[in-house]
């Protein structure tokens, strides 16, 4: 495989070049802002200044494989993305439901084996996050957890998020700019949404282990 083959999968790039996808790029910023607000809601408590961190890569990732559209960044892209998704899996069990640590990271092999399944039956890589975030908002709505809330609205925007990153291909004719630079800013804003919940909830409920919450 050639690693630093030219990808072109948006409407906005139309050759190679490092300013290709100007506005995707700029979109990028909504993730770093995300991060910044993480960091500073989070107040230094450890959990959340490291789900800080992981949304911070998700803006390096994502700002280097728009600028250089290879193929290695596009993995890199996705991997941070994961990265993130992984770590919250395995937390949500932990602080939501005070599961045991050693039970509560089966989450993230949980997650994804759903997402190798979705890919292979032609759900796409996307569709376990929003099968997830749903049913994370069910599953505190039946505790009533009034968490449940925070999560209802995460996926209600990254399915919007979803919808516009489906059809940037569809509008590429009438609007030449696409409607990915749209999948960037609302997925900054899940990123935050689903951060805050979960830091929120530590507070609520110290454990040793965090010193000011729960941790796998």
């Amino acid at each position: 495989m050639n690693w630093t083959a030219y990808v072109d999968g948006y409407c906005e790039r139309t050759a190679p070049g490092l300013w290709g996808e100007p506005l995707n790029d700029l979109a990028n910023l909504a993730f770093l802002v995300a991060a910044g607000m993480v960091w500073w809601y989070a107040n230094g408590q450890r959990t959340g200044r490291v789900l800080a961190v992981l949304i911070g890569l998700v803006f390096v990732a994502s700002s280097v494989f728009h600028l250089v559209a290879t193929r290695w960044a596009a993995v890199a892209d996705s991997a941070a993305i994961l990265f993130f998704v992984l770590f919250y899996a395995a937390l949500f069990p932990r602080v939501f439901f005070q599961a045991k640590a050693k039970w509560a990271w089966l989450g993230a092999p949980a997650f994804l084996a759903l997402t190798v399944a979705s890919s292979a039956l032609g759900g796409g890589l996307y569709l376990p996050a929003l099968i997830g975030l749903a049913g994370f908002a069910v599953a505190l709505g039946v505790k009533r957890d009034s968490y449940w809330l925070d999560f209802a609205m995460a996926a209600a925007v990254f399915a919007l998020s979803l919808a516009l990153r489906s059809i940037d291909d569809v509008v590429c004719g009438d609007f030449p700019a696409g409607t990915h630079f749209l999948w960037h800013v609302l997925n900054s804003v899940v990123l935050y949404l689903v951060a805050k919940a979960m830091i929120g909830k530590m507070r609520e409920a110290p454990s040793p282990d965090d010193g000011e919450g729960a941790s796998v």
